[in-house]
């Protein structure tokens, strides 16, 4: 589908529940949250930290955003790219976002290489995102209307020919209204208002 017109992503609306992966001794707990800002990452990872606070790493990585993406990978101190980047490679696989996975280990005593490691959080992170219920959502454009009171039934019959969602208003002589609509409708519903006699229409930053 061409970008311009991809308007949904998909993402989790509750947290996972807990998995379990065991290798030759390790233990690795896996969890997916839903997140939309890293402001939310350090208390979940310190939540984790309290409740496994025997354990050795607790890993991570996360991704915010639908159309600008930004995204963070941890290995904790394992070696390098060994568990940040293999949790990562399974947000990208699952094609999710505002997500965080977190997988906690506790050293069994037997060191299992980088490889292995790869392997186990791969696989812990994998487990975790198959627990989790994957849900779409859809990508929405706001926009500012702004007009006289004698112009609001003009409004309201674009809005519902447009099926468009009112999130605030304000009538008096001078109408304030925020109006959002789908990604892939709002050029044509910005260009309908814009033309419209004595209706002034922003879109939201």
């Amino acid at each position: 589908m061409n970008p311009e017109t991809q308007d949904t992503f998909n993402t989790i609306l509750q947290p996972s529940e807990e998995v379990l992966f065991k290798e030759k001794g390790s233990k690795f707990f896996g969890y997916a949250f839903p997140i939309t800002s890293e402001t939310e990452v350090r208390p979940i990872l310190e939540q984790l930290r309290s409740r496994h606070y025997a354990a050795r790493h607790w890993c991570y990585a996360y991704q915010l955003g639908a159309e600008k993406v930004t995204f963070r990978a941890n290995d904790d101190g394992e070696p390098n790219n060994s568990a940040g980047m293999p949790i990562y490679g399974q947000i990208q696989s699952f094609k999710v976002t505002d997500i965080l996975v977190v997988v906690v280990r506790y050293f069994g005593g037997i060191k299992l290489g980088v490889g292995g490691l790869i392997s186990a959080y791969k696989t812990t992170a994998q487990m975790a995102l198959e627990q989790s219920d994957i849900t779409e959502k859809v990508i929405r454009i706001h926009f500012e209307l702004r007009f006289g009171y004698k112009n609001l039934n003009k409004v309201m019959r674009m809005i519902r020919e447009n099926q468009l969602e009112i999130i605030s208003q304000k009538m008096e002589n001078d109408c304030e209204m925020e109006i959002s609509c789908r990604k892939k409708t709002a050029e044509n519903v910005f260009e309908q208002f814009q033309s419209a006699f004595e209706i002034d229409i922003q879109k939201k930053p």
